[in-house]
């Protein structure tokens, strides 16, 4: 007899960001892949962070006897600094801000959620998600036993995310009661631009109903539209008046700072009873990753000037890819929808004026991942997207709008990405017609 696994180990499957990835390692033959599955972002890190990790042992850094203690749960003071210098930098103001530094902005997503929502395995004051949402949020939910609802973004022909409808949120926050709505105003994975007066909207909702707002600001600053920079930080008590003492942001060093494996992030509120609570609540964690602390700690030095002038290339740099791949993707597959480049690094693609009833784009990746590829001067090569069934949160008797879309990721060499409309092209043919 074997000792039993638990109920949530025994149902868990791979996140839909990782799926391919982890099917595709599974190959013997010699193809490549081109992994625009997940949002592994392949640029170097601020040129700051970029010195402090070439000097680790250097005689100004803590390290430079060998020696590598904890940090108070808290971090350290440089590195909350340096995600407060952040946020400044965008023109808000950070005076009266608390912040807390977590292992990446995935354990920030767990500590937020413990620290808002009802009871473990009840159904009291869940999490308000806006669909297509983040995976994380829903994957750290069931972990810790706190319920999720959603309300669902439609992607139009055009390319366009709408805005979720407010009188449908209000009814189902009247039905459900709500703790907190999550908000990614640059969003994953879609794409979608949250304006300042859509930001306005929903903080008024958060308000009227007593509900804490969590902006997940990851792809700050990074949008090709003509609108002014989003952020929670923007939406003050002489915008929305009561906003205040319920906002609470989720940074990260992985995205605008190319850091993903250093997994630094940081929980900022205005709420200091919260942030008293998180850290807390995190003193069984011990501290975060320390020199990963070190590393992002570099940014609390930078100017604010240097700081836009990074925002600046970082903008450039998608910008071009985003708006080459969409077009070309436009030109490859006619009818084919793909979600307008407005912000962070992600499109959603759409074959559902394509495919018939059948599709399912969670087999088509799999069909990709374990088998299919194209011949690209000679060399085998396939393509590695994300599904975005997870994505949503859908009844069973409502068709899920996931089940003919995809995410693609810009984290790719710009000469990688330039292959991405032709293997997508070819890859579905083949699909199709097996």
């Amino acid at each position: 007899m074997k000792p039993e696994l638990s109920t949530h180990f025994d149902k868990r499957k791979p996140s839909a960001i990782r799926v391919a990835q982890i099917e595709f390692a599974k190959r013997t033959d010699q193809t490549e892949a081109v992994n625009v599955a997940i949002g592994n972002v392949s640029l170097p890190m601020h040129p700051a962070m970029q010195e402090r990790m070439r000097n680790l042992v250097a005689t100004t850094s803590p390290f430079v006897d060998g020696v590598v203690k904890y940090s108070a749960t808290v971090g350290f003071r440089e590195t909350n600094d340096a995600f407060l210098n952040i946020i400044a930098s965008s023109g808000f103001e950070t005076s009266e801000l608390f912040s807390q530094i977590t292992d990446g902005g995935s354990q920030a997503m767990e500590l937020v959620i413990l620290g808002v929502c009802g009871q473990a395995g009840s159904n009291e004051r869940p999490l308000l998600l806006i669909d297509a949402a983040y995976t994380n949020y829903k994957a750290m939910a069931e972990r810790l036993g706190r319920r999720t609802i959603s309300v669902t973004r439609t992607l139009s022909d055009d390319g366009i995310f709408a805005y979720p409808d407010f009188d449908e949120m209000e009814k189902l926050i009247t039905e459900h009661n709500p703790s907190a709505v999550v908000v990614i105003p640059y969003d994953n994975p879609t794409g979608h631009f949250y304006s300042h007066d859509a930001y306005v909207e929903l903080a008024k909702l958060a308000v009227k109903h007593n509900m804490w707002i969590i902006s997940d600001e990851a792809y700050r600053e990074l949008y090709y539209t003509d609108e002014k920079v989003t952020s929670v930080w923007g939406i003050t008590e002489s915008v929305v008046a009561g906003i205040n003492g319920r906002r609470i942001s989720i940074e990260t060093a992985s995205k605008v700072w190319n850091a993903c494996g250093l997994r630094i992030g940081a929980i900022v509120t205005d709420s200091q009873e919260f942030n008293q609570r998180a850290i807390a609540e995190n003193t069984a964690n011990l501290c975060p990753n320390v020199i990963g602390q070190y590393i992002f700690g570099s940014l609390a030095n930078v100017s604010h000037a240097d700081l836009k002038t990074w925002y600046n290339q970082q903008r450039a740099y998608y910008a071009t890819m985003l708006n080459q791949l969409s077009f070309e993707m436009k030109e490859l597959i006619p009818n084919i929808i793909i979600s307008r480049p407005d912000a962070s690094i992600y499109s959603v693609v759409d074959v559902r004026n394509i495919v018939d009833d059948s599709f399912d784009a969670s087999e088509f990746v799999l069909f990709c991942a374990q088998k299919g590829f194209v011949d690209i001067d000679g060399n085998q090569m396939t393509l590695l997207v994300s599904p975005l069934a997870e994505f949503y949160s859908i009844d069973e008797d409502r068709s899920n709008p996931g089940r003919t879309q995809m995410r693609i990721a810009y984290v790719e060499s710009p000469n990688k990405m330039k292959l991405v409309p032709k293997l997508f092209a070819e890859l579905l043919k083949q699909y199709l017609n097996k």
